[in-house]
């Protein structure tokens, strides 16, 4: 990672950017990880563990998969959630082909996770595919 790359993420963390705001659309997911996620070249799943305002408490990567899928377990999902009290998550992932349309593999595994959510008392409230020019958000289709 570049030292470039670096600076634009801290400045995203410490100076106001991601954690100081409600994240409120799927557009506010999309403009926080493409750069960081666009050009991954395996699956890479993150949670983003939000307050009662919908401000992240943090964002934590749960699996890196392969060019085409992602190994996920809802335990592994939702631990960090629980251990920080988190209200609600929003899942992130790549697409690495830039085809940001779910897969049928991607529509169970939110379905089961959303679910599981329920189940914990911790709300999905959104599951985002980062594409290479655009986003796919679960709660928007």
């Amino acid at each position: 990672m570049s030292i470039v790359e670096l600076s634009k993420r801290y400045n995203k963390l410490v100076k106001g950017g991601y954690n100081k705001k409600p994240i409120n659309s799927a557009k506010d997911v999309y403009d926080i990880f493409v750069d960081e996620m666009r050009p991954y070249k395996k699956e890479v799943l993150k949670v983003v563990l939000l307050d009662t305002k919908n401000v992240p408490i943090s964002i934590k990567e749960v699996s890196v998969g392969t060019l085409n899928s992602s190994l996920i377990h809802p335990r592994e999902v939702f631990k960090d959630a629980i251990k920080e009290s988190a209200n609600s998550i929003i899942l992130v992932h790549n697409h690495p082909s830039g085809n940001c349309e779910p897969s049928s593999e991607d529509i169970e595994m939110t379905k089961l996770l959303v679910q599981a959510g329920e189940h914990l008392g911790v709300k999905v409230l959104d599951h985002v595919i980062i594409g290479k020019k655009k986003y796919w958000s679960w709660k928007e289709n």
